[in-house]
Protein backbone atom coordinates (compact mmCIF):
# COMPACT_ATOMS: atom_id res chain seq x y z
CA UNK A 1 0.00 0.00 0.00
CA UNK A 2 1.04 3.64 -0.39
CA UNK A 3 1.73 5.80 2.65
CA UNK A 4 3.46 8.93 3.95
CA UNK A 5 6.50 7.50 5.69
CA UNK A 6 9.05 9.19 7.94
CA UNK A 7 12.52 7.68 7.71
CA UNK A 8 16.21 8.38 7.20
CA UNK A 9 16.41 11.78 8.90
CA UNK A 10 14.53 13.94 11.37
CA UNK A 11 12.25 16.79 10.36
CA UNK A 12 10.21 17.41 7.21
CA UNK A 13 13.05 16.26 4.96
CA UNK A 14 12.54 12.71 6.25
CA UNK A 15 9.02 12.42 4.77
CA UNK A 16 8.42 10.36 1.63
CA UNK A 17 5.33 8.99 -0.12
CA UNK A 18 6.02 5.40 -1.13
CA UNK A 19 4.90 1.80 -1.14
CA UNK A 20 5.12 0.03 2.21
CA UNK A 21 4.05 -3.40 3.40
CA UNK A 22 0.54 -3.64 4.87
CA UNK A 23 0.26 -4.23 8.60
CA UNK A 24 -0.76 -7.68 9.81
CA UNK A 25 -4.05 -7.84 11.69
CA UNK A 26 -4.05 -9.36 15.18
CA UNK A 27 -6.52 -10.56 17.80
CA UNK A 28 -9.10 -7.90 18.69
CA UNK A 29 -8.05 -5.63 15.83
CA UNK A 30 -9.68 -4.31 12.67
CA UNK A 31 -8.24 -3.01 9.42
CA UNK A 32 -9.71 0.18 7.99
CA UNK A 33 -9.44 1.18 4.36
CA UNK A 34 -9.09 4.93 4.77
CA UNK A 35 -10.99 7.52 2.79
CA UNK A 36 -9.62 10.62 4.50
CA UNK A 37 -7.20 11.67 7.22
CA UNK A 38 -6.44 14.82 9.20
CA UNK A 39 -3.19 16.68 9.77
CA UNK A 40 -2.39 17.91 13.30
CA UNK A 41 0.38 19.95 14.92
CA UNK A 42 1.33 16.71 16.61
CA UNK A 43 2.42 15.36 13.24
CA UNK A 44 4.96 18.18 12.99
CA UNK A 45 6.30 17.41 16.48
CA UNK A 46 6.58 13.69 15.65
CA UNK A 47 8.97 14.49 12.81
CA UNK A 48 11.52 15.60 15.40
CA UNK A 49 10.72 12.94 18.01
CA UNK A 50 10.99 10.04 15.58
CA UNK A 51 14.66 9.36 14.87
CA UNK A 52 16.30 7.41 12.01
CA UNK A 53 17.40 4.58 14.31
CA UNK A 54 13.72 3.83 15.09
CA UNK A 55 13.03 2.64 11.54
CA UNK A 56 10.29 3.68 9.11
CA UNK A 57 7.06 5.13 10.53
CA UNK A 58 3.72 5.92 8.92
CA UNK A 59 2.61 9.09 10.66
CA UNK A 60 -0.88 10.51 11.20
CA UNK A 61 -3.45 10.22 14.01
CA UNK A 62 -6.82 11.12 12.43
CA UNK A 63 -8.72 9.05 9.91
CA UNK A 64 -12.02 7.64 8.73
CA UNK A 65 -12.92 4.87 6.33
CA UNK A 66 -14.49 1.47 5.80
CA UNK A 67 -13.61 -1.69 7.74
CA UNK A 68 -12.25 -4.26 5.27
CA UNK A 69 -11.07 -6.97 7.69
CA UNK A 70 -11.77 -7.96 11.29
CA UNK A 71 -9.51 -10.02 13.52
CA UNK A 72 -10.33 -12.91 15.81
CA UNK A 73 -12.31 -11.95 18.90
CA UNK A 74 -14.05 -8.99 17.23
CA UNK A 75 -17.82 -9.40 17.43
CA UNK A 76 -19.29 -5.89 17.33
CA UNK A 77 -17.76 -4.68 14.06
CA UNK A 78 -18.28 -6.05 10.56
CA UNK A 79 -16.59 -5.70 7.20
CA UNK A 80 -18.21 -2.75 5.41
CA UNK A 81 -18.85 -0.67 8.54
CA UNK A 82 -18.15 3.04 8.05
CA UNK A 83 -16.04 4.24 10.97
CA UNK A 84 -13.97 7.02 12.52
CA UNK A 85 -10.78 6.26 14.41
CA UNK A 86 -10.10 7.29 18.01
CA UNK A 87 -6.32 7.95 18.03
CA UNK A 88 -5.87 7.37 21.77
CA UNK A 89 -4.45 3.88 22.42
CA UNK A 90 -4.83 2.22 25.81
CA UNK A 91 -7.07 4.77 27.57
CA UNK A 92 -10.57 3.35 27.80
CA UNK A 93 -12.34 4.74 30.89
CA UNK A 94 -12.70 8.43 31.79
CA UNK A 95 -10.06 8.77 34.49
CA UNK A 96 -8.21 11.70 36.07
CA UNK A 97 -5.16 11.01 33.90
CA UNK A 98 -4.15 8.56 31.17
CA UNK A 99 -3.01 5.12 32.37
CA UNK A 100 0.55 3.87 32.10
CA UNK A 101 1.29 2.86 28.52
CA UNK A 102 -1.09 5.34 26.90
CA UNK A 103 0.00 6.23 23.35
CA UNK A 104 -1.37 8.13 20.37
CA UNK A 105 -1.67 6.63 16.90
CA UNK A 106 1.07 7.79 14.55
CA UNK A 107 3.99 7.50 16.98
CA UNK A 108 5.37 5.12 18.08
CA UNK A 109 2.87 2.97 16.13
CA UNK A 110 2.00 3.31 12.43
CA UNK A 111 -0.68 5.91 11.76
CA UNK A 112 -3.30 7.01 9.28
CA UNK A 113 -1.47 8.68 6.38
CA UNK A 114 -1.83 5.48 4.37
CA UNK A 115 -4.32 3.56 2.31
CA UNK A 116 -5.05 1.27 5.27
CA UNK A 117 -4.46 1.18 9.01
CA UNK A 118 -4.82 -1.54 11.67
CA UNK A 119 -6.20 -0.48 15.07
CA UNK A 120 -7.82 -2.12 18.11
CA UNK A 121 -11.53 -2.69 17.56
CA UNK A 122 -12.21 -0.52 20.63
CA UNK A 123 -10.73 2.42 18.74
CA UNK A 124 -13.33 2.67 15.99
CA UNK A 125 -16.84 4.11 16.23
CA UNK A 126 -19.58 4.39 13.65
CA UNK A 127 -19.27 7.46 11.45
CA UNK A 128 -22.22 9.79 12.08
CA UNK A 129 -24.26 9.99 8.90
CA UNK A 130 -24.46 13.80 8.95
CA UNK A 131 -20.68 14.10 8.49
CA UNK A 132 -18.97 13.92 5.11
CA UNK A 133 -15.91 11.70 4.72
CA UNK A 134 -13.72 14.80 4.70
CA UNK A 135 -15.20 15.99 8.00
CA UNK A 136 -15.11 12.57 9.65
CA UNK A 137 -11.48 12.04 8.72
CA UNK A 138 -10.13 15.23 10.27
CA UNK A 139 -11.97 15.64 13.53
CA UNK A 140 -10.94 12.98 16.06
CA UNK A 141 -7.79 14.23 17.77
CA UNK A 142 -8.80 17.88 17.84
CA UNK A 143 -12.44 17.30 18.84
CA UNK A 144 -11.53 14.87 21.62
CA UNK A 145 -8.87 17.25 22.96
CA UNK A 146 -11.41 20.09 22.91
CA UNK A 147 -14.14 17.99 24.57
CA UNK A 148 -11.98 16.89 27.50
CA UNK A 149 -10.44 20.34 28.04
CA UNK A 150 -13.74 22.22 27.85
CA UNK A 151 -16.33 19.81 29.21
CA UNK A 152 -14.62 17.16 31.33
CA UNK A 153 -11.94 19.40 32.84
CA UNK A 154 -13.37 22.89 32.38
CA UNK A 155 -16.95 21.87 33.23
CA UNK A 156 -18.35 24.56 30.96
CA UNK A 157 -21.98 25.53 31.61
CA UNK A 158 -24.56 27.82 30.06
CA UNK A 159 -23.97 31.46 30.93
CA UNK A 160 -20.25 31.10 31.60
CA UNK A 161 -17.75 33.47 30.04
CA UNK A 162 -15.05 31.57 28.16
CA UNK A 163 -11.85 32.94 26.62
CA UNK A 164 -10.00 31.05 23.87
CA UNK A 165 -6.63 32.64 23.03
CA UNK A 166 -5.17 31.87 19.61
CA UNK A 167 -8.24 30.94 17.58
CA UNK A 168 -7.31 29.13 14.38
CA UNK A 169 -6.27 25.63 15.30
CA UNK A 170 -8.62 22.69 14.93
CA UNK A 171 -8.89 22.32 18.71
CA UNK A 172 -9.61 26.01 19.28
CA UNK A 173 -12.36 26.10 16.65
CA UNK A 174 -13.98 23.02 18.23
CA UNK A 175 -13.80 24.67 21.66
CA UNK A 176 -15.59 27.71 20.25
CA UNK A 177 -18.31 25.57 18.68
CA UNK A 178 -18.76 23.33 21.72
CA UNK A 179 -18.84 26.20 24.20
CA UNK A 180 -21.47 27.99 22.15
CA UNK A 181 -23.48 24.77 21.94
CA UNK A 182 -23.45 24.67 25.75
CA UNK A 183 -24.74 28.24 25.94
CA UNK A 184 -21.51 29.98 27.00
CA UNK A 185 -20.39 33.46 25.98
CA UNK A 186 -17.14 33.02 24.05
CA UNK A 187 -14.32 35.48 23.46
CA UNK A 188 -11.34 34.68 21.21
CA UNK A 189 -8.02 36.25 20.23
CA UNK A 190 -5.79 36.02 17.16
CA UNK A 191 -3.01 38.03 15.54
CA UNK A 192 -4.90 37.53 12.27
CA UNK A 193 -7.74 39.90 11.40
CA UNK A 194 -9.13 37.29 9.00
CA UNK A 195 -9.23 34.62 11.71
CA UNK A 196 -10.98 37.02 14.09
CA UNK A 197 -13.59 37.76 11.44
CA UNK A 198 -14.08 34.05 10.74
CA UNK A 199 -14.48 33.34 14.46
CA UNK A 200 -17.24 35.95 14.68
CA UNK A 201 -18.98 34.26 11.75
CA UNK A 202 -18.71 30.95 13.66
CA UNK A 203 -20.49 32.46 16.65
CA UNK A 204 -17.81 34.06 18.83
CA UNK A 205 -19.26 36.92 20.88
CA UNK A 206 -16.08 38.97 20.60
CA UNK A 207 -12.79 38.55 18.75
CA UNK A 208 -9.78 40.80 19.19
CA UNK A 209 -6.12 41.09 18.26
CA UNK A 210 -3.80 39.11 20.55
CA UNK A 211 -1.44 42.11 20.62
CA UNK A 212 -4.09 44.41 22.11
CA UNK A 213 -4.46 45.17 25.79
CA UNK A 214 -6.70 42.23 26.76
CA UNK A 215 -8.28 43.90 29.79
CA UNK A 216 -9.22 46.90 27.65
CA UNK A 217 -10.49 44.71 24.80
CA UNK A 218 -12.70 42.82 27.28
CA UNK A 219 -13.93 46.06 28.90
CA UNK A 220 -12.75 44.81 32.28
CA UNK A 221 -14.85 41.64 32.14
CA UNK A 222 -13.32 38.65 33.86
CA UNK A 223 -13.64 35.09 32.57
CA UNK A 224 -15.09 32.05 34.32
CA UNK A 225 -12.93 29.80 32.16
CA UNK A 226 -9.90 30.23 29.91
CA UNK A 227 -8.76 27.40 27.64
CA UNK A 228 -5.04 27.91 26.96
CA UNK A 229 -2.92 26.23 24.33
CA UNK A 230 -0.51 28.93 23.19
CA UNK A 231 1.84 28.72 26.17
CA UNK A 232 4.46 31.23 27.31
CA UNK A 233 3.43 33.96 24.87
CA UNK A 234 -0.08 34.34 26.31
CA UNK A 235 -0.29 32.39 29.58
CA UNK A 236 0.06 35.33 31.97
CA UNK A 237 -2.28 37.45 29.88
CA UNK A 238 -4.81 34.62 30.14
CA UNK A 239 -4.28 34.27 33.87
CA UNK A 240 -4.96 37.98 34.39
CA UNK A 241 -8.39 37.63 32.73
CA UNK A 242 -9.66 34.87 35.05
CA UNK A 243 -12.18 35.95 37.67
CA UNK A 244 -11.50 35.18 41.36
CA UNK A 245 -12.26 31.49 41.81
CA UNK A 246 -12.19 30.90 38.06
CA UNK A 247 -10.39 28.22 36.06
CA UNK A 248 -7.70 28.02 33.42
CA UNK A 249 -7.28 24.77 31.49
CA UNK A 250 -4.12 24.24 29.45
CA UNK A 251 -3.58 21.53 26.87
CA UNK A 252 -0.70 22.87 24.77
CA UNK A 253 2.34 25.11 24.60
CA UNK A 254 2.96 25.98 20.97
CA UNK A 255 4.73 29.22 21.95
CA UNK A 256 6.93 27.92 24.76
CA UNK A 257 6.78 25.44 27.64
CA UNK A 258 8.27 27.48 30.50
CA UNK A 259 6.08 30.05 32.24
CA UNK A 260 6.74 32.21 35.30
CA UNK A 261 3.65 33.33 37.24
CA UNK A 262 2.90 35.56 40.22
CA UNK A 263 2.12 32.88 42.77
CA UNK A 264 0.68 35.27 45.35
CA UNK A 265 -1.83 36.67 42.85
CA UNK A 266 -2.69 33.09 41.94
CA UNK A 267 -3.50 31.87 45.43
CA UNK A 268 -5.17 35.09 46.58
CA UNK A 269 -7.32 34.83 43.49
CA UNK A 270 -8.37 31.29 44.50
CA UNK A 271 -7.69 30.25 40.91
CA UNK A 272 -7.79 26.73 39.47
CA UNK A 273 -5.14 25.54 37.01
CA UNK A 274 -5.87 22.26 35.22
CA UNK A 275 -3.90 20.30 32.67
CA UNK A 276 -5.54 18.26 29.93
CA UNK A 277 -4.48 16.08 27.03
CA UNK A 278 -6.52 14.24 24.40
CA UNK A 279 -9.10 12.02 26.19
CA UNK A 280 -10.34 8.51 26.88
CA UNK A 281 -12.35 6.12 24.74
CA UNK A 282 -15.35 6.83 26.97
CA UNK A 283 -15.01 10.56 26.32
CA UNK A 284 -14.58 9.93 22.60
CA UNK A 285 -17.99 8.26 22.48
CA UNK A 286 -19.50 11.06 24.57
CA UNK A 287 -17.94 13.59 22.19
CA UNK A 288 -19.45 11.92 19.13
CA UNK A 289 -22.92 11.94 20.76
CA UNK A 290 -22.47 15.60 21.76
CA UNK A 291 -21.43 16.63 18.27
CA UNK A 292 -24.28 14.72 16.64
CA UNK A 293 -26.80 16.26 19.05
CA UNK A 294 -25.64 19.78 18.20
CA UNK A 295 -24.76 18.98 14.55
CA UNK A 296 -21.25 20.32 15.03
CA UNK A 297 -19.02 20.01 11.98
CA UNK A 298 -15.28 20.55 11.87
CA UNK A 299 -14.11 23.70 10.15
CA UNK A 300 -12.13 22.33 7.21
CA UNK A 301 -9.57 24.79 5.89
CA UNK A 302 -8.25 22.72 2.98
CA UNK A 303 -8.09 19.12 1.78
CA UNK A 304 -5.12 17.79 -0.22
CA UNK A 305 -4.54 14.57 -2.15
CA UNK A 306 -2.33 12.43 0.11
CA UNK A 307 0.53 12.57 -2.40
CA UNK A 308 0.60 16.38 -1.95
CA UNK A 309 1.51 15.96 1.73
CA UNK A 310 4.42 18.43 1.48
CA UNK A 311 2.12 21.37 0.68
CA UNK A 312 -0.16 20.46 3.58
CA UNK A 313 2.73 20.28 6.04
CA UNK A 314 4.06 23.63 4.81
CA UNK A 315 0.66 25.28 5.40
CA UNK A 316 0.46 23.78 8.90
CA UNK A 317 4.04 24.79 9.70
CA UNK A 318 3.24 28.41 8.81
CA UNK A 319 0.04 28.33 10.94
CA UNK A 320 -1.93 29.67 7.99
CA UNK A 321 -4.99 27.48 8.54
CA UNK A 322 -8.30 28.16 10.22
CA UNK A 323 -9.59 24.84 11.45
CA UNK A 324 -8.46 21.54 9.98
CA UNK A 325 -6.18 20.49 7.13
CA UNK A 326 -6.85 17.06 5.69
CA UNK A 327 -6.01 14.49 3.05
CA UNK A 328 -8.08 12.66 0.48
CA UNK A 329 -6.90 9.06 0.46
CA UNK A 330 -9.55 7.29 -1.62
CA UNK A 331 -11.77 9.01 -4.17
Amino acid sequence: MKAVVHEGQTGLSGLVFREIEEQKIGFGEVRVKLKSAGLNHRDLFVLNRHTPDQGSLIIGSDGAGVVDEVGEGVTNIAVGDEVMINPGLGWKEKTDAPPQGFEILGHPFHGTFAEKVVVPADNVVAKPTYLTWEEAGVLSLAALTAYRALITRGKVQAGMKVLVPGIGSGVATFILQMAKAEGATVYVTSRSKEKCESALEMGADKAFDSNEDWAEALNGEKMDLVIESVGAATFNKSLEQVRPGGTIVTFGASAGDDVQINLRAFFYGQLNLLGSTLGSGEEYKEMVVFMEKHQIRPVVDKMYPIEDFAAAFEKMNKAEQLGKIGFYIED
